[in-house]
């Protein structure tokens, strides 16, 4: 059913002095099965519309945005009715690779509380095999904005994949100095000419721990969505029509048009962003004190551990003491 103006249906029903029982009876009796073919119409453009990349939630918002008061419930239904659902793609565990013999650096995503846009960036790479090779891609996401504000495709795994999307994202975005860049523990990102890059532009590395990449699940959620809504939907001929398509998704459908659940349903150009100024960005993170605050913090553990274990030692002796007065 469209809304009618910007009344609700309780509303209404108050100012027609009927309750809104007596309302759906009317409602069910009266064009029931018309309104029901009419929201299956809808549903079937929005989901066709998207290429069967949208699950329920988003086909709900979708359908929502053109007037329509439907619940998810129902909208669920007829998707699985009609036989709409969405591709999804199982999950999978990589191998564990404990030998290292790169620097690994201080994962700082999990302490920010991001206030705007070019805080933290978080940057992965994946692989997409074609009928004759393997071609990899590294992206890199604002995760304030869920922005793709960098990415390259090529043949290679060398630094100089990675290497190409941080150039296009610096050029795109212009940083401020003390930028964080996330990422996981990827030789291409503990290269010396990928850290060298992010000291020239005075942005902080850093990385997730092994097993754990709930830090990076932006980037991590981009890539699933990228395989499932796209590659995984297509063949492609060769490089340049996989390069040609993931430049469509990625400029013209993700960053413009694609809802985003962490946007409350809204894509990016309708997203209201407020940055800060850098004086006061540096202000909130004191990129100077970093070293210091990290010793604060052993210390600080030091003392506390200190302390526990004599109030423990204390309550024993006390303990002690009891006993004896007791006995005697």
């Amino acid at each position: 059913m469209r809304l009618q103006g910007t009344l609700n249906v309780e509303r209404m029903c108050q100012l027609a002095v009927v309750s809104r029982a007596a309302f759906y009876r009317y409602l069910q009796q009266g064009w029931g099965g018309e309104e029901e073919v009419a929201l299956g119409s809808a549903i079937q453009d929005a989901v066709i519309e998207h290429r069967w990349r949208y699950a329920y939630r988003r086909v709900t918002e979708e359908v929502r945005a053109q007037g329509r008061v439907v619940n998810h419930k129902r909208l669920a239904r007829i998707i699985r009715e009609d036989n709409l659902l969405a591709a999804r793609q199982g999950w999978f565990q990589p191998a564990d690779h404990s030998l290292r013999g790169a620097r690994i650096y201080l994962n700082l995503a999990k302490r920010m509380t991001l206030l705007g846009p070019n805080q933290l960036w978080v940057a992965d790479i994946t692989y997409f095999r074609l009928t004759r090779e393997f071609v990899y891609l590294t992206v890199v996401l604002d995760v304030f904005s869920r922005k793709v504000i960098g990415w390259a495709l090529g043949r290679s795994l060398k630094a100089q994949l990675p290497i190409c999307a941080l150039e296009r994202t610096i050029a795109n975005r212009r940083p401020p100095p003390g930028v964080v860049h996330h990422s996981d523990q990827g030789v291409q990102y503990a290269s010396r000419q990928y850290l060298q890059k992010l000291r020239e532009h005075e942005m902080l590395p850093s990385m997730s721990r092994p097993a754990n990449p709930y830090d990076n699940a932006t980037c991590e959620s981009f890539l699933i969505a990228l395989k499932r809504e796209e590659i995984y939907a297509s063949t492609y001929r060769d490089f340049e029509d996989l390069h040609e398509r993931v430049e469509e998704f990625v400029e013209r459908y993700y960053n413009e048009y694609r809802l985003h659940s962490a946007l409350g349903y809204c894509p990016h150009n309708k997203q209201k962003l407020v940055p800060l100024p850098v004086g006061e960005f540096l202000s909130r993170f004191p990129l100077h004190l970093l070293p210091q605050a990290f010793v604060r913090i052993r210390h600080f553990g030091f003392l506390a551990s200190r302390r526990r274990a004599k109030l423990r030692r204390r309550s024993e002796s006390d303990h002690r003491i009891r006993n004896a007065r007791r006995d005697w």
